[in-house]
């Protein structure tokens, strides 16, 4: 159905997410600025080694992109960030001491992992998900856990490169992205449509906890909504409703909910707290408690807490 593409040497993950919203943009289907720190992990202690842009995308391009974001760092000390990234494809611009191009980056599927170091920057349009394999007519899943240079992928793109990384600031960087792939544009594509549907709700409602739940809401067969996402959005849907359940957990601790992990692990569909630490361990690399205490040195820029105790 999709393109195979060639593999790489060696796969080399790339930042998803790792921004935080200084700069607020209109958002599709409405998320507050909370919400928007989702997939950061440590935000308040990130937020203190870069700064971050979020620009808004035009009319043409909105359906497959969700925001251009920028994030820029000037740094004596070498810092690690980390994401829990969503399941979508970015699509960076990027010039630092280590390299300097453009790429996409698949859905990656562990924590992510980047070191800043130096001086530099990278511009980047993240794609709803589904939305850079409805975009392309790539099978996404071809490029899950995987970074190729832009030119790999999109024959032709690499020339957009040296004009984006050259332009004087973001606003210059959006524009002529903009423009490159607003003239891209395909026809509607169908099934994408019912790939986001089901994809807000499984981020949206935290009762949706198991793929059966699913697709009885929305009256599909397993095996359709498993090849649906695996070529549209790179990766299953059970590993979805995962991640984004682990999103909702990992925020809400960094928010100061971990007075009572078990009703938190309830309230995210866990069987009980057990299931949760182990799962929160194994994904984000330290127990719940000591997440919510590292967050806690560092909270989150604008942040109130009062907000933390609901959805």
């Amino acid at each position: 159905m999709g393109t195979t593409l060639p593999r790489p040497p060696a796969p080399i993950l790339e930042e998803s997410d790792t921004v935080a919203d200084e700069r607020a943009a209109p958002i599709r289907g409405g998320v507050s600025a909370g919400e928007s720190l989702k997939g950061i992990l440590h935000p308040g202690e990130q937020a203190r080694h870069r700064s971050l842009s979020r620009l808004p995308v035009g009319p043409a391009l909105r359906r497959y992109v969700a925001w251009y974001w920028a994030v820029h760092w000037d740094l004596r000390e070498p810092y690690r960030a980390e994401v829990l990234s969503h399941p979508c494809v970015n699509v960076t611009f990027e010039a630092s001491e280590q390299e300097r191009g453009g790429f996409v980056n698949g859905v990656c599927t562990t924590r992510f992992e980047r070191e800043l170091t130096g001086r530099g920057h990278t511009f980047g349009l993240r794609f709803h998900p589904g939305g850079f394999g409805a975009f392309t007519g790539l099978d996404v899943g071809a490029l899950r856990d995987r970074r190729l240079p832009l030119g790999a992928v999109l024959p032709g793109a690499d020339e957009l490169a040296g004009p984006v990384l050259a332009a004087a600031d973001d606003d210059g960087r959006a524009a002529l992205v903009e423009e490159y792939f607003t003239g891209r544009v395909t026809a509607a594509d169908p099934q994408y449509d019912l790939v986001l549907t089901v994809v807000a709700a499984m981020e949206r409602e935290r009762e949706l906890t198991r793929v059966d739940q699913v697709t009885e809401r929305f009256d599909i067969r397993a095996r359709t909504l498993q090849r649906l996402f695996r070529r549209y959005v790179g990766a299953g849907p059970k590993w979805v409703l995962r991640r984004y359940r682990l999103q909702d957990g990992a925020h809400l601790l960094a928010c100061g909910r971990s007075a009572d992990l078990a009703a938190l692990a309830l309230e995210l569909g866990y069987f009980d707290q057990a299931h949760f630490c182990r799962e929160f361990t194994a994904e984000i690399g330290m127990p719940p408690l000591e997440y919510a205490r590292n967050s806690a040195r560092s909270p989150i820029p604008g942040h109130d807490s009062a907000d933390s105790s609901g959805r």
